[in-house]
């Protein structure tokens, strides 16, 4: 099973506002950077949506160490998210976001590491940095 490190981070301008994501995939000195946007989205929405279309572009399945400044997403995803499906989603926000990471992670072993945001992590910052512009690109 190939280790993959999946660096990721979203931005809302108004949250809810113009949303951005973007996720870095790195598999040895091999780089893939996938990111987009939506009109209407909040921050938590676009950090879920960065790991969910960075795990969307893996061909096979995968060990991957997700590094986010998402608390939100890291927590959700090592802590949560059972608890969450036990009780149908009942009082969660963005289930149907939760369900689509929940397909597209399946096949993968999923490990989560939370980081400081605007620290100096170099992936991190480069991250951030692609999601504002593709909010920025949307707002026009």
């Amino acid at each position: 099973m190939k280790k993959i490190s999946l660096f990721c981070d979203g931005s809302s301008l108004g949250n809810p506002g113009f949303g951005g994501y973007c996720a870095i995939l790195r598999y040895g000195d091999k780089e893939r950077i996938v990111s987009g946007g939506q009109v209407d989205a909040t921050n938590n929405q676009m950090e879920l949506m960065a790991v969910i279309k960075g795990l969307e572009a893996l061909k096979e399945p995968c060990e991957v160490h997700i590094t986010s400044d998402s608390s939100y997403v890291v927590k959700g995803i090592n802590e949560w998210l059972s608890n969450w499906v036990k009780k149908d989603f009942a009082k969660v926000k963005n289930p149907e976001l939760w369900q689509y990471y929940m397909d597209v992670a399946k096949k993968h072993k999923i490990k989560a590491t939370w980081v400081r945001g605007h620290d100096g992590h170099i992936e991190n910052e480069r991250c951030d940095e692609i999601a504002k512009n593709e909010a920025t690109q949307l707002k026009g």
